[in-house]
This record gives C-alpha cells, sequence and structure tokens, in this order.
C-alpha cells in the first residue's frame, strides 16, 4: 500500500514534500522487522509497555515511518515521517481494512467457539487445489490464530491483487469487538462453526456470545450454519428480522443438519477404521464423502468445509477425492530435544512466506546454541515470479541470521542463484527428501538449533524421525502461547510502572528451564529467579541475559556466581559478611544483591532487630548494593489468613521504610507473589513475582478463569488384557477384580513422577475422554488402568496423565498436596515437547 494510501485510509492529510514509497511491511514489534525501507512501525501500547518506548528502537534498524499516538521530538529522528493519531490501534485497523476494501474477491469469514483455525486451514488447503481459486497466488488466509482485534488487521494487510478469495478467522473475547472485526474484514460469505463455552467470560450468556459473533456477518450475503442448535438457528433469524427491518436483503443461508431439512441434509455417518464415511441429500442428489478422521468436532469442520465447497460450485466429486486426504492441522510449532546436543523446531506442515517469518522469528528466540540451520522446502502455493519470489526468501533468511540452509525441492534448486546473493550462509539443495536422506548423515548435525518448515508433500516427518533425540514415550506437552497468554492476564493487573519477577526455579516447575526463560525473556519480564546457582548458570550458558537472583545462594558460590553476573538473595549477616569478602577479592563495585526480611514465614531473612547492624555494612562498603528488599507472604491464597497477610505487609513496610531512609539509593521493592498479585493489588510496590501463575494455577477463582492450561502429560498404552472376576493386578495383588474386566498397562510410573498414592483406584487417566481408573500399585516405570466400558481402545493411544479435562490441582487433591508438588514432580527423564502457535 502507498504511504499516501495510509495517509488516506487514516484521513489524514499528505504533508509535502513526503516521498510516496510502497509500504510493504507493518511492524509493531522492532525484533521482526525484515525490510525496514519500506516498512512502518505503529506504536500499539502493550499490557504493561508503551510502543511509544520503541521508537528509537525501530528507528535504529533503519525504519522511517511511523504512526504514533504521542507527540515526538522529529530532531530526534532525521529523515522520518510520523503520522500522529488519536489510537493507534483504530489505526491498524482502519489500514487493514482499507487494504481488504480494495479488493473484490470473495472473502470468508469464520467464527465459533472452536473449530475456526482447522476450518480456515482445510479451506486453505482444499481450494489451493481446486479451480479458480488455485489460479496465481491462490487463496490468502489468516496466518495461525491471528483472529483477535490486532491480528485480524494484520491478516487483512496480506491480501493482494494476484490472490484469488480470501479466507479469515475473527474471535472475540468481549462484546463490542465483533463489530470492529466486521468493520474491517466485511466478508461475503460467513462460517459459523461450533459454539461453546470457551472464550465465554466476557458475556452474561450464550445467547449474548451468539449475537456478539452474528454481528461479523452484517453486510455479508451468506452464511453457512449449522441449524440443530437451537439458540444459533434463533440468533440467526433474529439477525435476518433485523436486517428486513432496516430494509437490507437477508443473508441468504446455507444450512447443514443432522435432524431437519437443510441445504445439506446429512442422512448418517459410519466409522470404518480411521475413516468416517459421511451421506448426505443435497439439491436432490444423494452424495458422500469419506475423511480421515472419527472426532466429532473434526466431522463437523469437515462438514463446514463441504458445504462451503458446495456453494463455491466445487462439483461434488472433486470434493470427496480431496476431504480423503485432508491433513492434520498443525495449530502450532513444536521444540524438542534432537541429536547430538541439538534443539529442533518442527514446522513441517505447511510452507508459504508469512509462517516462514513466524518460524524465523521463533528460531530466533532460541539462544541455546550459536548456529541455526534451516531445512526448507518448495512453496508450493507460488504459480508464478519464481525467481522474484525465492530473492525474497533469500533476503529474509539472510535477515533472520540463519547460518545454513538445506534446501529441498526442485523449485529450490532451480533457484539456488537467488541464495547464492548470500555466500556467508553455508548452502546446499537437493530434489526431494530422499536425496537428502541419502546424502546426510546424523554427524552433520551438532549443538545447533534446527528449523524444520516444509510443505506437506515432502513428508519431513521423516527427517523429523533422524534428528529428534528418541526418548521415553511418556512426555509433557509445554504450551508456549498458553504460557505467555497467562504472563499477559497479570500483567493486566499491574500497576503503571510495576515491574515483574518471574520465578523458574525447580526446572520451571516440573516444564523446563531454558525453554521458558526463552519465553519470558522475549515477552518482556524484568527479572527471573532461580533457586540454586547451578540453574543460573545454565541459563546463562543457553544464552539467556535477564538479571537472574538467586534464592537459595549456597556460601561456597559466590565467587561462581559474580563470575556468571547472577545475583544473590541475601538473607543473613553471616551471607552478607560473606559475600562482600568475595565482592571485594572479585574487585566488584556496586555488585546487585537482594536483601530478604522475614516479616512472618520464619524460613528465612532479617528480622526487625538486625535493621541497624544491616544498614551499618551496607553503607560501610562500596563493593555491593541493594537491588531489592523483599518479603515473603506465608498465606495470601487463603482468605482465613488475610489478616496476617495485612500484618505481614506492615511489618514490611516498616522494615523496607528504614532501610530505604539510611541507604543513599533507592531498591526495588517487592512482596506480592502470584497470588497476592490479583488479590492485594495495593501490595504490589515496584515489582511482583510471578510463579505458579504462569503454569495456569491460581487460588483465585477469579484468576484461574482467565488462565490457561499450559502442560499435558500424556503416556501411551503397552498392553491390553481381558481378565476374568477374582483376578488381582499389579505387586501384592493389591488390585482385586469384581468384575470381567479390561485392563491397560500404560508407560508411566513412580519414576516418571506418577505418586504411589495414586493407586488402586485412587487415581485415574483420560483416555478418549473418558475417565480410566488405576488397578493395583504403581510401578517404577508403568501401572495400570481399568478401561472396562471406553470404546475403541488399542495399543499405542495416546493417555492424559493431567490436562485440560484432567487439571493438576484434581491429582494434588488425590495426593493431599498442592499443585506444585505434582508438576515438579514430574521427572527429567520425561520428554518435553514445546508448542507456540
Amino acid at each position: 500500500m502507498l504511504l499516501s494510501a495510509i495517509f488516506q485510509a487514516l484521513h489524514l492529510s499528505v504533508p509535502e514534500p513526503v516521498h510516496d514509497i510502497d509500504i510493504q511491511e507493518i511492524i509493531i514489534d522492532t525484533r521482526k522487522i525484515v525490510n525496514a525501507t519500506y516498512a512502518i512501525f505503529i506504536a500499539l501500547n502493550g499490557n504493561n509497555r508503551a510502543g511509544h518506548q520503541y521508537l528509537e528502537n525501530a528507528y535504529n534498524k533503519g525504519i522511517r515511518h511511523f504512526i504514533v499516538a504521542q507527540p515526538v521530538d522529529s530532531d530526534l529522528y532525521p529523515d522520518a515521517v510520523f503520522l500522529y493519531v488519536a489510537n493507534t490501534l483504530d489505526a491498524l485497523q482502519q489500514i487493514g481494512r482499507a487494504n481488504r476494501l480494495k479488493y473484490d474477491y470473495p472473502v470468508i469469514g469464520i467464527t465459533g467457539s472452536n473449530g475456526k483455525t482447522i476450518v480456515k486451514e482445510w479451506l486453505y488447503e482444499l481450494l489451493s487445489q481446486c479451480a479458480p481459486y488455485n489460479q496465481n497466488a491462490g487463496p490468502v488466509r489468516s496466518p495461525k490464530s491471528y483472529n483477535s482485534q490486532i491480528g485480524i488487521p494484520l491478516s487483512l494487510w496480506l491480501m493482494q491483487s494476484e490472490n484469488s478469495i480470501g479466507i479469515f478467522e475473527a474471535g472475540i473475547s468481549q462484546p463490542g469487538e465483533m463489530a470492529k472485526a466486521e468493520a474491517m474484514m466485511r466478508p461475503d460469505i460467513g462460517i459459523i462453526t461450533n459454539i461453546g463455552d470457551a472464550h465465554s467470560e466476557g458475556f452474561d450468556n450464550k445467547a449474548q456470545k451468539i449475537n456478539e459473533k452474528l454481528l461479523l456477518f452484517t453486510h455479508a450475503k451468506l452464511l453457512i450454519y449449522g441449524i440443530d442448535n437451537p439458540d444459533l438457528q434463533a440468533g440467526v433469524q433474529a439477525l435476518n428480522e433485523a436486517r428486513i427491518a432496516q430494509g437490507t436483503q437477508p443473508l441468504d443461508l446455507f444450512t447443514w443438519s443432522y435432524r431437519e431439512e437443510a441445504t445439506l441434509r446429512i442422512l448418517d455417518t459410519t466409522v470404518a477404521g480411521p475413516y468416517t464415511h459421511i451421506h448426505a441429500l443435497y439439491q436432490g442428489q444423494d452424495i458422500h464423502l469419506a475423511i480421515p478422521y472419527t472426532d466429532k468436532a473434526y466431522i463437523e469442520n469437515a462438514i463446514h468445509c463441504w458445504c462451503t465447497l458446495l456453494h463455491l460450485g466445487i462439483a461434488a466429486e472433486q470434493i470427496a477425492s480431496l476431504m480423503t486426504r485432508l491433513h492434520p492441522v498443525a495449530m502450532r510449532l513444536q521444540l524438542v530435544e534432537g541429536i547430538n546436543n541439538c534443539t529442533l523446531i518442527n514446522d513441517s506442515y505447511n510452507s508459504d512466506y508469512t509462517s516462514l517469518q513466524i518460524a524465523l522469528d521463533f528460531l530466533n528466540q532460541q539462544k541455546q546454541h550459536g548456529k541455526k540451520t534451516i531445512i526448507l522446502s518448495d512453496i508450493l502455493q507460488i504459480k508464478k515470479n519464481h525467481e522474484q519470489f525465492y530473492q525474497k526468501v533469500a533476503a529474509l533468511i539472510n535477515q533472520k541470521g540463519i547460518d545454513r540452509l538445506i534446501g529441498i525441492g526442485k523449485n529450490m534448486r532451480q533457484h539456488q542463484e537467488a541464495f547464492a546473493a548470500f555466500p556467508q550462509i553455508e548452502q546446499v539443495f537437493f530434489d526431494n527428501t530422499e536425496a537428502f536422506l541419502q546424502n546426510f548423515s546424523t554427524s552433520d548435525f551438532t549443538n545447533e538449533t534446527i528449523l524444520l518448515k516444509g510443505a506437506r508433500d515432502f513428508e519431513f516427518e521423516k527427517i523429523e524421525a533422524i534428528l529428534e533425540e528418541k526418548k521415553h514415550t511418556t512426555v509433557m506437552e509445554v504450551d508456549l502461547s498458553a504460557m505467555h497468554s497467562n504472563l499477559k492476564v497479570y500483567q493486566k493487573m499491574l500497576r503503571p510502572g510495576v515491574k515483574l519477577m518471574a520465578m523458574v526455579k525447580a526446572f520451571s516447575y516440573g516444564t523446563g528451564s531454558y525453554e521458558i526463560a526463552s519465553l519470558l525473556q522475549y515477552a518482556g519480564v524484568d527479572y527471573l529467579t532461580v533457586a540454586y546457582l547451578d540453574e543460573g548458570i545454565a541459563l546463562r550458558k543457553s544464552g539467556i541475559t535477564l538479571p537472574i537472583m538467586v534464592m537459595s545462594p549456597e556460601l561456597g558460590s559466590y565467587e561462581q556466581m559474580i563470575s556468571w553476573k547472577i545475583e544473590p538473595e541475601i538473607f543473613s549477616l553471616q551471607s552478607l559478611e560473606n559475600f562482600i569478602k568475595i565482592a571485594q577479592q572479585k574487585d566488584s563495585s556496586a555488585y546487585p544483591i537482594h536483601i530478604k526480611l522475614d516479616t512472618g514465614m520464619h524460613r528465612l531473612g532479617f528480622n526487625e532487630e538486625e535493621l541497624p547492624l544491616l544498614i551499618s555494612i551496607l553503607n560501610s562498603t562500596h563493593h555491593i548494593e541493594v537491588k531489592s528488599i523483599f518479603s515473603h507472604l506465608a498465606g495470601s491464597d487463603e482468605a482465613s489468613f488475610d489478616s496476617f497477610t495485612q500484618l505481614q505487609a506492615e511489618r514490611y513496610t516498616r522494615m523496607s521504610d528504614q532501610l530505604l531512609a539510611a541507604l543513599p539509593y533507592q531498591p526495588i521493592r517487592h512482596l506480592c507473589n502470584t497470588s497476592a498479585i490479583s488479590r492485594f493489588p495495593d501490595l504490589q510496590f515496584d515489582m511482583v513475582r510471578l510463579g505458579i501463575g504462569l503454569y495456569g494455577v491460581d487460588a483465585n477463582k477469579a484468576t484461574q478463569d482467565q488462565l490457561q492450561n499450559v502442560g499435558i502429560l500424556k503416556t501411551t498404552i503397552a498392553q491390553i488384557r481381558t481378565l476374568k472376576a477374582g483376578e488381582t493386578v499389579g505387586y501384592s495383588r493389591r488390585g482385586t477384580l469384581y468384575q470381567d474386566s479390561t485392563v491397560a498397562t500404560v508407560s508411566i510410573g513412580y519414576a516418571d513422577g506418577y505418586f504411589r498414592d495414586f493407586g488402586n483406584g485412587k487415581g485415574g487417566m483420560m483416555i478418549h475422554g473418558m475417565f480410566a481408573p488405576t488397578l493395583g500399585s504403581i510401578c517404577m516405570d508403568m501401572c495400570m488402568l481399568d478401561i472396562t466400558g471406553i470404546p475403541d481402545v488399542k495399543v499405542g493411544d495416546a493417555v492424559t496423565v493431567f490436562g485440560p479435562d484432567l487439571p493438576v490441582s484434581r491429582l494434588a487433591g488425590w495426593a493431599d498436596t498442592i499443585p506444585y508438588e505434582i508438576m515438579t514432580s514430574v521427572s527429567q527423564r520425561v520428554k518435553r515437547i514445546y508448542t507456540n502457535e
């Protein structure tokens, strides 16, 4: 979009003289700049940071065009052009709307509680194979789950004249948002998927949420939906009545139903092996297809796609052929441990320029290895101008600092000259995946981060199989996107200017150390905290540069602590004197330390009567400087202890005031832990410490309802047997069967962190969405479950130990303990898989 068009979209006059360049990138994060010359930076405000703080950074990286809402001293930014607006988010949305309105090809808008992203991705996959929608650049879609008030305009910005159809999703979290989404997207065709309880917090009831979602189709021509939901059916009827009352043409409706007459009447669904066969009646004709899924939600998603393609005029026979091969949608990138001390990022299920940018940004968050390698396939969606496109890809890979490129595919090989323009990148090309596998060995990959980025046709899962470290089949899936969302929940609770310290001790509550610290560093937290020095050193070795506080420093570790620039908690006169002695030996000046006060926890910390001597020592040396003063609340998560929490706060305020008055500088003060952040906002002081809340657990129900589950512990079924009543199961014959039963042995035991207390029916796991209680004693490496009555279970099926449907808090209840213990008990022999949207 021309710069002058952006001025026009924002209703601003174009000043003279301004060079009217073609703006190709919208930047809201200065870490993701590709082509600064043709970029514009929009200073959006985040939860706890203002975009204007990053103007200098953006300018220093080459950006010369800015959209701002606050006055800027233009003398500090020679040659820069500033567009002043009242609200920068509104400006971003106006630009997205303006770009969408430039094009008259159809736009599909998708909303609903669940299934939006899957329907969008499947439609993109299907229409990319159907004329006329596969012509030129083919369809354009929202990247990943870009369906928010920021994600929608960024998605619409991707629309170009070469595209044939747009497919975008819209999500909402509160009333008022969908009207803004509709004004930007203006879909011609609407799809509303499953309506459930997801994201219901901001709505009074389901009807209100449905009516809000239907606002996306205020100006649409057609709506595709299932009429078996009476609330949705009533909402659609009300919308059409309102359109008629306003003199507007009512929505055309493409309906589907299992029970009633509809445009597509589903007559029967039958499961045969991994396929579901769906028979339906459409325009008087009996049609059918088979999809490689048996889950009810996937069947509904497929029906929405079926309806859409029928409406667009795709032949029923072609639809049936394509949908038999529907691929699973990789909702998130996966990060796992690779061979030879490598880290492997798997994004090998789709390949287009936008998703390549996202994957490379995620790669650049990983600092644990100096070398970065990408294995990249042909990008199949490109139908013309291949040379120009691969030049763009090569420039992107170079800009992102990639050290080695392994190109796979005839187009990559044919256009390798585009990459030769960057000779500092090690490069090798192969015609296909098999050629790569025949010519590379595992020894060619050592101490590096490897990104797998390929189109499905190239079967990069074969490469993944040789590069991924093989471990125990029990895995902990850690959702980094959910953790980032949880962080934002707490950031929104903070008063302006309050800093945030994140706790990553105990292997980040069992979820992994470096990977979590890397996310938090990228997300802009101010401090990290570990329990012991070796945890902090491991983070430093992995490239973490944030300040790190050690909560339990050992007396003999101070010299190493200074060498690694890690800051100690000082809790006694002895620890203070010992650290000063080491700081003197190291000739340190104003080395940061953190003073802990005992206000009632009675674990570690200075007592009030020790403060005069503490102050005297602190003021007598220049080798150290108090960075922060803090204390630990003993019962902030329980209302019954609120009076004691207030007593601790009074003691802390009184004691820290003494220190502040006596020191010639102003240390940071922090008292709040996770529960106190929401329950005692008046105690936030200068910084808060966020721990278990990051991982989706908070004792405050109002806060808990806003958090997402971060960790899913999964295992697999190793064997299934049928036993008669009276048989026993497990050691000491503790598990007695009182009826004929089906028993599954699963690959997790107490050596993996599954407590022996959970045996003999006290605990259980989820299989196919149903609860299966334990049988007999928990063994070291395995345990047994009663799966009697759970249908279609087979060896190799996934078993959820804890996750969204079986929360950690429930397991903690079985063991009469707290969620912290459950999470930190998961053994490190359990492989961690990190996912990120």
